[in-house]
Order: structure tokens, then C-alpha cells, then sequence
């Protein structure tokens, strides 16, 4: 198996990091890999904020529901969907304000801007996993995202989207099982009755991996986690988000 394979097979989320400062070349080397993603018409609507500062990573931490390895890990990169270039553009190039805002007040935009985070995400997570580092994905900056976009001086234009902890791995949580493939890849159309028949049967091998687990062993199965996640946490701050950063308009009802 090839390096890359291998590497990417093993994936973990780490979430227990050491005392050790990132060297900056392997920094570099992430952020070199994220911007080397590919991205929507050339656009390149990603930018990455990268904390270091401890007080800093606390109050991220504290504003992404007390998640405690935002403040321990090394480095803290913050993932945006970024069209504050792409406003910049529209003015070299003679185009109007109104031009451009009849562009980015479009929910495509933000369908755009977020896949274009997640790619480069992913070119980071697997950059640093390959130099030796542990990461994990933090998706709660958006639990309080107004005051997330304050803290990091974000423009107008530009929301954040995602967060991912970069370090030195001090546990290792083993590979987390996967739905099974057909219950994921369909050939041609989507079977539903494939989907059902693989979330039977990875409910099974997911309540054998959280029984079996060294930390947070437990009695449960995908089926019950997911769904008591999705009704646990609470987003309120998407519209006011969206509105404050000038990509909608309208009122809400």
C-alpha cells in the first residue's frame, strides 16, 4: 500500500495533545498543503487564521462549547469562507458594489465558500498527519459565531466555518469503524434499502468499538449517538451570521 493510502486509512481524531510547541516548517508545510487544494473557479475562497496565543485559544475554547484540546493543542487553524478577496476583484476589475452583491447574496455562494473549506481542510488534516502530527475537526465555532468573527477581526464578506486542532498526538483514541461501503457508494442511482441494511449492520459494529474503547467505553450504538447529537446542540447564530457578513438580505420571519 502506498504511503498516502496508508496514511489516510489510518485517520484518527486526536483530542489529547503534549506540551510541544509546531515547528514552524511543518506549519508551513500544512498551510502550503490547504492553499494547494483544489477550489471553485479559481477563486480560492479560503483563509485560515492560525492561533497560537494561549488567551486567545481559551476564549476560542470557551466560545466552541468548553471543548478543553482547543487550548492544549500546539496550533488552532481556523478555516473561513472568504469572499472579502472576491469583492476586491469585482473592484479592480470596474464591476459595481451592486454587481457584487448581487453575486455573494446568493445561497450558492455560501454552498461554494463551504466547500471550499472542506477540501482544503482536508489537504491539511492529511498534510499533518503525514509529518507525524494528530488532529481533530471542530465544528462548534459555530455555536457562537458572531463572537467567534470578533474575536478574529473577520471583514465583511467573510464567516468562519471551521476549526482543526493541530499537535503532537499524547493518546491514541484506534481508528473509528466506517459505515459499510455499500451503505454509502450506490452505482448509478441511491438504494435506500442499501443505506438502511448498512446502518443495521454498522449500529452492531459501532456498539462493539464503543464497548471495546480504553477511554469512554459505553453502551450504545451510531443510531443513538448521531441522533442525540443532532438534537443536543443548538445553533442560533447562522442568519445573524450570514446577515452581519453581508450575504443575505432579506428579514427573518
Amino acid at each position: 500500500m502506498n504511503p498516502v493510502l496508508e496514511s489516510l486509512f489510518k485517520h484518527k481524531s486526536i483530542r489529547k495533545y503534549k506540551n510541544q510547541p509546531l515547528e514552524d516548517e511543518k506549519l508551513e508545510l500544512i498551510l502550503k498543503a490547504a492553499q494547494a487544494a483544489g477550489t471553485w473557479c479559481n477563486g480560492q475562497q479560503v483563509s485560515i487564521i492560525v492561533v497560537k496565543d494561549q488567551a486567545r485559544k481559551d476564549r476560542i475554547k470557551d466560545l466552541a462549547w468548553g471543548q478543553s484540546y482547543i487550548g492544549t493543542c500546539s496550533v488552532f487553524l481556523v478555516f473561513c469562507a472568504d469572499f472579502y478577496r472576491c469583492s476586491l476583484a469585482f473592484e479592480k476589475a470596474g464591476k459595481s458594489k451592486e454587481d457584487f452583491e448581487k453575486y455573494v447574496k446568493n445561497i450558492d455562494t455560501v454552498f461554494i465558500g463551504c466547500h471550499d473549506v472542506g477540501i482544503a481542510m482536508q489537504n491539511a488534516v492529511v498534510a499533518a498527519e503525514s509529518l507525524g502530527l494528530g488532529t481533530v475537526y471542530i465544528g462548534a465555532l459555530r455555536g457562537k459565531s458572531l463572537e467567534i468573527t470578533k474575536e478574529l477581526n473577520l471583514p465583511k464578506y467573510v464567516i468562519p466555518i471551521c476549526g482543526v486542532c493541530v499537535g503532537y498526538p499524547d493518546a491514541d483514541p484506534g481508528v473509528k469503524p466506517r459505515l459499510p461501503m455499500n451503505a454509502v457508494c450506490f452505482n448509478e442511482q441511491y438504494d435506500t434499502e442499501k443505506a438502511k441494511a448498512g446502518v443495521d449492520e454498522y449500529d452492531v459494529t459501532f456498539n462493539k468499538y464503543l464497548a471495546g474503547r480504553d477511554t469512554n467505553a459505553r453502551d450504545s450504538n451510531w443510531s443513538k449517538s448521531i441522533s442525540g447529537a443532532y438534537t443536543s446542540f443548538s445553533i442560533d447564530d447562522d442568519y445573524e451570521l450570514l446577515k452581519q457578513q453581508g450575504f443575505i438580505s432579506i428579514e427573518k420571519k
